[in-house]
């Protein structure tokens, strides 16, 4: 069976998620063929999908034709469109919401990138996406910038699931985890039962950036360490999110009912042709995560993915290693992991730019 892989991650705890979505995916039925067949169990969506997705074929023609005939704004018409895509994913994913007490069968949708250092808008626009969608199985994805912090505890405060994305940083991620606690301790009891969230780590651009400049200096020992950099990120998150499940503050909130927040590898697909294709799969496999794949991924590991159990536990060490070794090189993690949240902010906000544009474009025709 080609599905092996996939059910053996699902059944190590691994969820097994798309990193895509379009209107031509639903009307076709490949995401509910995709849940049937390769055991996916959510979606993940981001500007640069939905970019993607409205410069391809004719799918949404009809919808942004009557937006045009109505008069409404880019803006308006770029919400109204993103949030019927996920409400009808939402719809297809909801039986695994059902069967999994609401852990899995999530869908994300993303707030206006241009908002993420605006803290109130930040929450403004997640209450409206929120209400728009209307769908429990959903996330509202918020960046992990400094700003996004106070906006990712009240939207969990008000009942608002989340997904935190464009995580880099291990100091970050200590900071996502408290305003995911900080929320949660807030939230109503009703609502704290009701609540989940993801914590997305980013993980083939650090290699990129990484890799880069190991590239430049061209040593041996540069060499030696490409493409090791994002796993021991990865790893290292992993033992921090053990480390916090492990404290009588989150001890309280799981008698309250609470759902863990989840570490998420994003960007898994490889980026270097030198490396294996399932390598962000394989080796970041461990119980509690989850792996948000393209379908490309999605294929790749059912078909010639090779697990070998719990690839994260017990490599802490090793991980450090790695990191000292890149700082010893004049790699600087702080600095590599700022400009990558800089450039993930900058790059989602020329996606959207680029979707508001098209729509546009179309509207105008």
């Amino acid at each position: 069976m080609t599905t092996d892989t996939l059910q053996q991650l699902t059944d190590m705890g691994v969820a097994v998620w798309l990193d895509d979505i379009s209107r031509e995916r639903l009307t076709s039925g490949n995401l509910a063929a995709l849940m049937r067949d390769q055991h996916v169990r959510g979606v993940t969506s981001n500007p640069t999908i939905f970019a993607h997705a409205l410069s391809s074929g004719s799918a949404y023609a009809k919808q942004v034709a009557d937006l045009a005939l109505r008069g409404v704004s880019v803006d308006e018409a770029s919400r109204d469109i993103t949030t019927y895509d996920i409400r009808w994913a939402a719809d297809v994913l909801r039986p695994v919401y059902d069967a999994s007490d609401g852990v899995d069968g999530r869908v994300s949708l993303e707030v206006d990138p241009r908002l993420a250092r605006e803290t109130e808008k930040t929450i403004a626009e997640a209450r409206a996406l929120w209400w728009l969608v209307d769908r429990p199985n959903m996330f509202i994805k918020i960046p992990a910038t400094v700003e996004g912090l106070p906006a990712i505890t009240q939207c969990l405060a008000e009942g608002i699931s989340v997904n935190v994305t464009l995580i880099f940083s291990l100091q970050r991620y200590d900071q996502v985890i408290d305003a995911f606690m900080a929320g949660l301790e807030k939230a109503s009891d009703g609502n704290v039962r009701q609540l989940a969230s993801v914590a997305s780590f980013f993980v083939s651009r650090v290699d990129t950036e990484v890799d880069g400049r190991l590239d430049k200096l061209g040593t041996p020992e540069a060499q030696e360490l490409r493409g090791k950099a994002a796993i021991a990120n990865a790893r290292l998150a992993y033992e921090l999110f053990e480390q916090r499940l492990a404290t009588p503050r989150w001890a309280a909130l799981a008698a309250r009912g609470a759902k863990l927040q989840r570490p998420l590898w994003a960007s898994t697909s490889t980026k270097d042709p030198a490396y294996p294709d399932t390598m962000y799969v394989t080796e970041l496999a461990a119980p509690h995560t989850v792996n948000t794949m393209p379908e490309g991924t999605i294929m790749a590991t059912a078909d010639h993915g090779k697990l070998h159990g719990d690839a994260i536990t017990g490599t802490y060490e090793q991980s450090r290693q790695v990191i000292a070794g890149l700082e010893a090189l004049g790699v600087h993690y702080d600095d590599v992991v700022q400009v990558l949240e800089d450039e993930g902010v900058q790059k989602f906000e020329a996606s959207w730019t680029q979707l508001l544009d098209t729509i546009s474009s179309e509207m105008h025709r």
